[in-house]
């Protein structure tokens, strides 16, 4: 769902409830500026953020660990896809 600023002002109790099943996009001038979601959403995007890192700060284990993965056998044929 997306509503103006000026609308969510207005509106916010049933905006926020809204917010608690689906996220609500907060435009100003048009572009989208915020985003409002129910805790328990933000607490599950939450959990993935700290797996998340750049490629530089992998140690060189890591790197070697992850050249050697391989996906289970039933997608063995997805295996070539890795050896580029």
């Amino acid at each position: 769902m997306r509503v103006s600023s000026a609308e969510f002002l207005k509106k916010y109790g049933m905006l926020s409830d809204k917010a608690l099943s689906e996220p609500v996009t907060i435009t100003r001038n048009g572009r989208d500026r915020l985003v409002l979601l129910s805790a328990e959403e933000f607490e599950r995007i939450s959990r993935y953020a700290p797996r998340a890192r750049r490629i530089e700060e992998l140690t060189d284990e890591e790197l070697a660990m992850i050249d050697q993965s391989r996906v289970a056998a039933e997608h063995d044929h997805l295996n070539a896809l890795l050896d580029d």
